[in-house]
């Protein structure tokens, strides 16, 4: 039974003192995922929920689960996991603010924070644990000073996320988590992008589950103005301060999110546009974490316009004063274009997002406008400003490159992949010793591939000849006969 469109908090069943805690995060009507969702919470039902990024997912689990503990106040209640930091940190604040008359005791626990600190935290039984799937499963498998029997909520926030298997694997860590609490409980599981990992989804979900998810066949919302521009690979980082100059020069006050591929990348392109007096800041995978919390603190709250990121930075964030996206790639996955753009064009706001796609790039341009039902418009740009700075913008990149290569940035990425292989239990010399022999196998194999081929190709050149001797000698009999 959805609720009708236009209801109030009140007609879903939340109560006055969470309404007007809402009001304080200017949450005023509920959103169509929240219209859906909170009555099938609040009934006890699993739930599913996929909608458009900033559609109020958050709020829609956050405000059911604060009223049913408000109901039966007791130790560890609810857990929320979640696939990056950042966005942890971000439904830490919601459930702050939102539980503040209950006195609600949260807890977070991601990685590259204090662990005996967080340990204490958990030994002193929150009422909500919000943790990174990661570092939360090193705590179950390290400590039996808390335990997770006898939480009522699990939520699974970007689900789809959580439960892909690519190159950040969550699903040892979710083996380790679901193995310790127990199997009766509330499932809520929300994504904007939750088709693609359906299936496995409603495996997870057994308690009567509920499904909802947004009718809209376009996959971004109608405040966005999705852009690209079509540039040579070479030119790529000249565009992109052009861009960045443009904009600045045409709105000042509007602050940009530029998306990049890797962590290395990420950090020369923040010390490029340092050098050419760009307010911007770094976020990054490789930065500790309490530099990432100040990076987003200070973008957040404008002290710095730009925020040059990586994909940690995609998923779930809200900072609704974002207008304006820039991809200075093209994502490999249509799905990972729709969670970056949606950082822009929040909450009812316009936004825009510009794509930079080069000659390699066009075939990923395509799977984007299809996934989001709509094509992007080309956008207009000044090719000879662009050219004038064109060699300036290159050499200032490759000092930025020299310098940070200077700073054993790659030595530093190793130390950190190590440091993560012992909390898992390996070990590295061990690992890097069977990398090593598997390398070897797949060259022998490789190698033994390439004969196996040459020994065909010369046994088809020799089958050849010996067809065209044949035929010659055929054709010579002949002329003799005539």
């Amino acid at each position: 039974m959805a609720a009708a469109s236009g209801t109030g908090f009140q007609e879903l069943g939340i109560r006055d003192w969470l309404i007007q805690q809402s009001r304080q995060l200017g949450i005023k009507e509920p959103t169509p995922v929240q219209e859906h969702c909170i009555p099938a919470i609040l009934r006890g039902q699993d739930c599913m929920g996929c909608a458009k990024t900033g559609s109020g997912k958050t709020a829609a689990f956050v405000l059911p689960i604060l009223q049913k503990l408000s109901e039966d106040p007791y130790g560890i209640f609810c857990l929320v996991l979640s696939p990056t930091r950042e966005l942890a940190s971000q439904i830490a604040e919601q459930f702050q603010v939102l539980g503040k008359p209950i006195g609600l005791k949260d807890c977070m626990i991601v990685g590259r924070m204090d662990m005996v600190k967080q340990a204490l935290e958990l030994s002193r039984k929150p009422h909500v644990v919000i943790a990174t799937p990661g570092r939360l499963a090193d705590h179950l498998k390290s400590s039996n000073t808390f335990n997770l029997k006898k939480i009522k909520f699990l939520v699974l926030d970007e689900a789809d996320r959580l439960l892909e298997q690519g190159c950040t694997d969550f699903t040892k860590d979710l083996e380790v988590i679901l193995g310790a609490i127990p199997a009766k409980r509330q499932t809520l599981l929300f994504s904007a992008t939750l088709t693609d990992t359906l299936q496995e989804l409603k495996k997870i979900a057994m308690n009567r589950p509920f499904f909802w998810e947004s009718k809209s066949e376009v996959r971004t919302v109608d405040e966005l103005e999705q852009r690209y521009l079509l540039i040579p690979e070479r030119m790529k980082e000249a565009y992109l301060v052009h861009l960045i100059q443009k904009t600045q020069d045409e709105h000042e006050d509007w602050s940009i999110m530029i998306f990049t591929n890797t962590c290395k990348m990420c950090q020369v392109l923040n010390m490029m546009l340092r050098k050419f007096r760009f307010p911007c800041v770094a976020l990054h995978s490789m930065m500790q974490q309490k530099q990432r919390f100040a990076a987003l603190a200070k973008f957040k709250s404008s002290v710095f316009k730009i925020l040059v990121a990586t994909d940690v930075a995609a998923r779930g964030l809200d900072i609704p004063t974002v207008q304006m996206v820039i991809n200075h790639n093209t994502p490999g996955l249509p799905k990972i274009y729709i969670h970056r753009v949606g950082r822009t064009a929040r909450a009812g706001r316009h936004g825009i997002s510009i794509t930079l796609v080069t000659q390699y790039d066009i075939h990923l341009l395509h799977a984007i406008e299809e996934e989001i039902k709509s094509k992007l418009k080309d956008y207009p740009a000044d090719e000879k400003e662009v050219l004038r700075i064109l060699t300036h913008v290159n050499v200032t990149r490759r000092e930025c490159e020299i310098e940070l290569e200077s700073t054993d940035f790659d030595e530093k990425k190793e130390i950190n992949k190590k440091k993560q292989m012992i909390l898992e239990g390996k070990d590295p010399d061990l690992e890097e010793k069977r990398k090593s022999e598997l390398a070897k196998i797949k060259k022998e194999k490789r190698k033994f591939k390439e004969r196996i081929q040459e020994t065909l190709e010369k046994q088809k050149e020799a089958q050849l000849k010996h067809k065209l001797l044949k035929r010659r000698r055929k054709e010579k009999e002949a002329a003799k006969g005539e």
